[in-house]
């Protein structure tokens, strides 16, 4: 029975309720909503019933709370998670532009989950754990970036494998070290999950087949492209897959690529063959924007059977 693991950020997310440019005016607001790409993606996971944990750091606030009774409550091993007393829970605020395009602010960094350290008690929660999952969100601060390459490495000496989801945004690309962190993650990955193009950040070649080629080559087993809407790909040695997406209303994207990657960690580590797991990622992910809140769309192996069933295999 494998046991997935993820390091990084848990934080509320509050989100305006009025499109533009940001937070230079007052603006209604709606949450807070327990958030954090590491953690709806272990939420994600502990819902459809598979074992998992998460080590992270959050205040002793109601914004911690908020988030350890859901992910409890979602079945998560919450054993990973330290309550810093006099600490702050993360925050992220974010307002749509008329686009569709977000504005964020955050509060990570200096927030209690940009001190996590591993301790005795979360190497021992590494050590039972056999795949770990590594968000490109996470690595934010020098001590983080520790952690996880730890637990990667120590994942990996036990026989375990290791995901890695980029999910980079503009906003931290360039914080210094990242872009040394994620080529250390990527020479330890087994299967990678890039969305779009962030494929061509890891790879010299200028076409989506030769970088998939590329990639491949190094030793990666499984690429997954996110294509959102559209659907996703899925690429082996012996594999080219396109698969589309399910049609639903969407109301708050935030979050679906990290419920597509945990319901296609959770399947493609239980053996189901390649269009099988696609096919739940992709309900996994549609679902998630059809609830306003990042961790608010999260399914049961049911609802994704009852979506996928509403409208065929695609």
């Amino acid at each position: 029975m494998s046991k997935i693991l993820t390091i990084g950020e848990i934080l509320v997310e509050i989100i305006a309720t009025q499109r533009g440019d940001g937070f230079r005016e007052a603006v209604p607001l709606i949450g807070p909503f327990p958030s954090g790409a590491p953690a709806i993606f272990i939420d994600q996971v502990g819902k459809l019933g598979q074992e998992c944990a998460i080590i992270s750091r959050v205040g002793d606030d109601d914004f911690g709370w908020v988030n350890i009774d859901r992910l409890e409550a979602d079945g998560v091993d919450i054993s990973g998670i330290e309550i810093v007393p006099q600490g702050t829970t993360g925050s992220a605020f974010v307002r749509y532009r008329e686009d569709g395009s977000r504005a964020f602010v955050f509060n990570i960094r200096h927030s209690a989950c940009g001190t996590i350290e591993l301790s005795d008690n979360t190497l021992a929660l590494i050590d039972t754990c056999t795949h770990m999952h590594v968000m490109g969100t996470a690595l934010y601060a020098p001590s983080v970036v520790k952690s996880i390459l730890t637990a990667t490495e120590r994942v990996k000496a036990l026989g375990g494998t290791v995901s890695f989801d980029p999910n980079l945004r503009p906003e931290i690309l360039d914080a210094p070290g990242m872009r040394e962190a994620l080529q250390a993650v990527l020479a330890k990955t087994d299967l990678f999950m890039p969305s779009g193009e962030e494929l061509f950040l890891f790879a010299e070649a200028k076409t989506e087949k030769e970088a998939v080629a590329e990639l491949l080559a190094k030793g990666i087993k499984a690429i997954v492209i996110k294509r959102g809407d559209k659907g996703a790909s899925y690429f082996d040695k012996d594999t080219w897959l396109d698969q589309s997406g399910y049609k639903v209303e969407e109301v708050d994207p935030t979050g679906a690529g990290d419920c597509f990657g945990a319901a296609f960690v959770t399947f493609w580590l239980a053996g189901l063959e390649p269009a099988a797991v696609l096919r739940y990622a992709n309900a996994s992910g549609a679902r998630a924007v059809t609830k306003a809140g990042p961790m608010e769309g999260a399914s049961t192996r049911a609802e994704l059977d009852a979506l996928i069933q509403s409208q065929g295999n695609p």
